[in-house]
């Protein structure tokens, strides 16, 4: 049974939903998070068959002839790793005009094809795009989060829950890739994150740009894990490097095209013009990060340092990671003021709705913790409608209107 199948994938169902009244639903995320399995479990159900453009052969021949290999597949067709051929989108387009019947293909990318020239145009309208991360918490538990729910109500649920301690530092250790996640040594998740980067560096990186300097990237994303959940500073990852700084931030925008980075965008308001517009740093994967940095769940505990930055990279991709099977449309900022009033997280939903969400590895919190989310609620108004500060705590305690200390577990656990 393959790997990934040993746990539900929540994002099952806005999938068919999206097949049932859209042309082309393209999948997409990094390699090895599930996409591959989701898309024939859904799909062959329904009566899908399966290509992929991993076979050398196939992809030969749709290179040659995007629109004779497009007419040539059945009704209803899963197309892998689209990525490597770009010119189907455009043969995709002129099949669906010619007709617009619903489920037509379900594709599934590991790079983010929307970046890719003429992509994003060419199926505007046709195509619904769904992003799968690795593997939530609630996922890999079972059961399915109504934190993002509970913080855009107002309404946080004040059930006791014990602290996680070394427990907490053995989930950002594991990360949540499928493959990983099934590996119970240590030892032999590390083994495989490094394999993993060496392939996608070998394999995708190279396919997508021309690089003179591939063995930079796995060092840049070394110094790149050592700084997660940092401000971007361009000129402090160039530095080991005889590379230019216009060149490292090319790569760094490479790796996010790949999902091994995430830029935090910062949150902005007319009502605050003294606001950072630095975007935040943030690994796609702690358990990658981990292996990167070469720490293990122990050497974390012991570092309060790196535990703090992992812990707020660790909420955050668990946030982006649920948001994924929603329906509605969250985005997420980060807050900070040339004050150096912050807030982790910054998450809307429409435009009349923002929470904020700051990170503590410890168990303690004071009033001075939502200092930062105090100013967010000011700059918002009645678009605020609750900040929290998740911390490896047992309680759930107000600290006033819409403030809440809140323990980490919450996001995946329900009453």
């Amino acid at each position: 049974m393959p790997e990934s199948r040993l746990f539900p994938r929540f994002a099952s169902d806005r999938l068919k939903e999206a097949l049932a009244d859209t042309p082309a639903v393209l999948i997409h995320g990094p390699r090895q998070s599930g996409k591959t399995t989701l898309a024939r479990a859904v799909g062959e159900k329904a009566g899908f068959s399966y290509v992929t453009f991993d076979d050398d052969v196939v992809r030969a021949g749709a290179e040659n002839d995007p629109a004779g290999f497009i007419a040539s597949l059945s009704a209803r067709t899963i197309l892998d790793e689209v990525q490597r051929v770009p010119a189907i989108f455009t043969a995709i387009k002129a099949d669906v005009d010619r007709n617009r019947k619903p489920g037509r293909f379900l594709l599934t990318g590991s790079a983010n094809v929307l970046l890719l020239p003429k992509v994003a145009d060419s199926l505007a309208g046709r195509m619904e795009i769904l992003r799968l991360p690795p593997l939530s918490e609630s996922e890999i538990s079972g059961h399915k989060s109504n934190f993002l729910d509970d913080l855009f109500s107002g309404v946080i649920k004040r059930k006791p829950r014990p602290r996680l301690g070394h427990g907490l530092a053995e989930r950002i250790e594991r990360g949540g890739y499928p493959p990983a996640v099934t590996r119970t040594a240590p030892r032999r998740r590390r083994a495989w994150y490094r394999d993993y980067i060496e392939a996608i560096v070998k394999r995708d990186v190279r396919e997508m740009a021309r690089i003179a300097s591939l063995d930079a990237l796995p060092r840049l994303m070394a110094l790149a894990a050592s700084q997660t959940a940092r401000l971007l500073n361009v000129s402090e990852l160039s530095a080991p490097f005889q590379l230019s700084r216009p060149t490292i931030r090319d790569y760094v925008t490479l790796l996010e095209r790949v999902f091994l980075l995430d830029e935090l965008q910062p949150w902005h308001s007319n009502r605050l013009s003294r606001l950072i517009k630095t975007p935040k740093l943030h690994l796609g994967d702690t358990g990658l990060c981990c292996s990167l940095l070469g720490m293990s769940a122990s050497d974390l505990m012991e570092d309060r340092g790196t535990l703090g930055q992992l812990v707020e990279t660790f909420v955050y991709q668990e946030l982006r990671r649920q948001s994924s099977w929603r329906s509605d449309d969250v985005r997420f900022y980060h807050f900070r003021d040339k004050d150096n009033a912050e807030v982790d997280i910054v998450l809307e939903r429409g435009p009349h709705q923002v929470v904020g969400v700051e990170v503590k590895a410890g168990a303690t919190v004071r009033s001075s913790d939502f200092s930062g989310m105090r100013k967010l609620a000011s700059a918002c108004g009645k678009r605020f409608h609750a900040g929290v500060v998740l911390y490896d705590g047992e309680m759930t305690v107000s600290f006033g209107q819409n403030m809440y200390a809140v323990p980490i577990s919450a996001l995946w656990e329900n009453s």
